[in-house]
């Protein structure tokens, strides 16, 4: 399955939730879950973004129902970015150049 990046920010009933009780962050990974994706890792960030999801996802439509999800529930605004992995990066480059 293809793999992809979850970038997300808090809103302020996100970072509610989180100051209340932090074992929420494990729920939205169960939810992700849920809508028929695969969570292969989490990271907390500093900066633009507050967190990283990798996903394993069966394609773009899927992601986007995802993120519409993670939407609604009204804690985080993500931004989908599907992922290539550097060696198919390469191929597909390598490809491209033959006569």
């Amino acid at each position: 399955m293809p793999i992809y990046i979850l970038l997300s920010t808090l809103t302020s009933e996100g970072v509610e939730c989180v100051v209340s009780d932090p074992s929420c962050l494990r729920e939205t990974s169960m939810d992700i879950e849920n809508l028929g994706v695969k969570v292969l890792d989490q990271y907390a960030t500093l900066g633009q973004y507050d967190f990283v999801h990798i996903i394993d996802a069966p394609d773009n439509e899927t992601v986007a129902r995802v993120s519409m999800e993670l939407v609604a529930h009204g804690h985080m605004k993500p931004l989908s970015l599907p992922a290539i992995s550097m060696n198919d990066f390469i191929s597909r480059l390598s490809l491209d150049r033959r006569p």
